[in-house]
């Protein structure tokens, strides 16, 4: 019987435990949150001075680089984007989605190629990159396939 009470009441504490970890969990996504929102906030005032200072005023045909450079910006407000959308449907469900993180990943990957400058790069670095794209877009494949298959 003092088995069975100690097993009872051995629960009961890993259950509080376990509801306390799970409320830290959301306070720290909480705060996650509203830092995200401030990066991107940040992020976005920084693009704007960029545009302002180097688009309108680069001698003609320094266009091209410059615009590279604006699309990385573009790119690291989407990804911070993404990034939050990650945290408020963590907060949401309390499950992280993986195909949320897939398709973060490969926005990231996809930064690097746009402003990737080929003269200054390795060829296996090109490789890696092709290989991260790859692999990336394999396991969203499997993940949206498996997850249109458990809705139906």
């Amino acid at each position: 019987m003092k088995r069975l009470i100690r097993k009872v009441f051995g629960w009961v504490k890993d259950e509080n435990f376990m509801h306390g970890i799970e409320n830290v969990e959301v306070i720290v996504s909480k705060v996650l949150s509203i830092f995200m929102v401030l990066v991107i906030l940040v992020a976005i005032v920084d693009l704007g001075i960029f545009i302002v200072k180097e688009v309108f005023t680069v001698p003609y045909g320094k266009i091209n680089t410059t615009l590279f450079k604006v699309f990385g910006l573009f790119l690291n407000i989407l990804i911070a984007l993404e990034i939050l959308e990650n945290i408020t449907a963590y907060l949401k469900k309390h499950v992280f989605q993986v195909e949320l993180v897939i398709v973060t990943s490969l926005i990231a990957v996809a930064r690097k190629i746009i402003i990737l400058d080929l003269e200054k790069v390795q060829g296996i670095d090109i490789i890696g990159l092709g290989t991260a794209v790859l692999a990336l877009s394999i396991s969203y494949l499997i993940i949206r396939s498996s997850n249109s298959d458990s809705r139906n």
